[in-house]
């Protein structure tokens, strides 16, 4: 899935970069040079995207020989070597930028991830990311949230419905909302969003698999999570709803304004999820470099 997912975007990326062609290196190298080049990380990191750089060099020459020296996953120091490329010279150095690319960018998903995921260490709730992704990287930022410890929210507009408040105000109310859903509803999860304790009453019925609690302060999201649990032992749901090892049905995600500062703090409510836009929509680059080690 990994490969017919990251492919076109590799090609499109190369022509892009390569365009008509790498007029420096075909003008400065001799024909038919071999060289073994070295990817290393200049920063301490968590590494993703090494299929996707393999997919890069492989693209631009399939006779390249692609050999990751870590996995995606792998939490590694500054200074070591994630990777080595075997071949043509002018091949590699063609492929280079779009390679590392990939791998800076997802490499920087995965390693702000892990941040949070440690910030909240020991406490029982899941880091998920949003949609707030780069315009056709969705697949692979979401892949590499993963691959730095978080887990995956909704990937789109159709595999989960999420009232919003603009669906709220739009439809007239929360209950107005989830009525018209139940109508027509799809095998999918019903999540919805709530800014206030009133909305959160309402909100709590038994076709409703999550709430999410937006833009509220700590004690406030406390006080959601108590409520629902009030409602959870008094409205126990069929048994084949729950998700295997939910600790209340609705569960209850907080969102909005989740840092480094204080993801601990709102973690620490009780609250099953909490989902992170700056997974990647604040994600920085890891700095990384490719390194030529052996001409011939």
């Amino acid at each position: 899935m990994l490969e017919a997912v990251a492919l076109p975007l590799v090609k499109w990326a190369l022509s892009e970069d390569v365009g008509s062609g790498d007029i420096t290196t075909l003008n400065t190298l001799p024909a038919g040079i071999g060289a073994r080049a070295v990817i290393v990380v200049k920063e301490p990191c968590v590494v993703a995207g090494l299929e996707v750089a393999r997919l890069t060099f492989r693209e631009v020459d399939s006779h390249l020989t692609f050999d990751p020296l870590t996995v995606d996953g792998d939490q590694v120091a500054a200074g070591v070597a994630i990777a080595r490329v075997f071949g043509s010279a002018g091949s590699i150095l063609t492929a280079e930028r779009t390679a590392l690319n990939f791998l800076q960018r997802l490499t920087g998903v995965a390693t702000q991830t892990r941040r949070f995921v440690d910030a909240i260490h020991g406490i029982p709730a899941t880091i998920l990311d949003t949609r707030k992704t780069t315009p056709g990287l969705r697949y692979l930022e979401k892949y590499a949230v993963r691959m730095g410890g978080g887990e995956n929210h909704r990937f789109a507009l159709w595999d989960m419905y999420l009232v919003k408040d603009n669906h709220i105000r739009a439809a007239g109310g929360v209950t107005a909302a989830i009525e018209r859903i139940q109508r027509t509803r799809q095998d999918v999860p019903l999540e919805v969003e709530v800014e206030s304790l009133v909305q959160l009453r309402e909100a709590l019925r038994p076709e409703v698999d999550r709430i999410l609690v937006d833009n509220r302060p700590v004690e406030e999201v406390r006080r959601a999570v108590e409520e629902v649990d009030q409602w959870y032992a008094a409205h126990p749901p069929e048994s084949r709803r729950l998700r295997k090892g939910a600790r209340r049905w609705p569960e209850v995600e907080v969102s909005g304004g989740l840092s480094l500062a204080n993801i601990r703090t709102y973690a620490e409510t009780g609250v099953d999820y909490l989902s992170v836009g700056a997974l990647t929509h604040s994600a920085a680059g890891i700095n990384l470099s490719l390194e030529i080690e052996d001409v011939g």
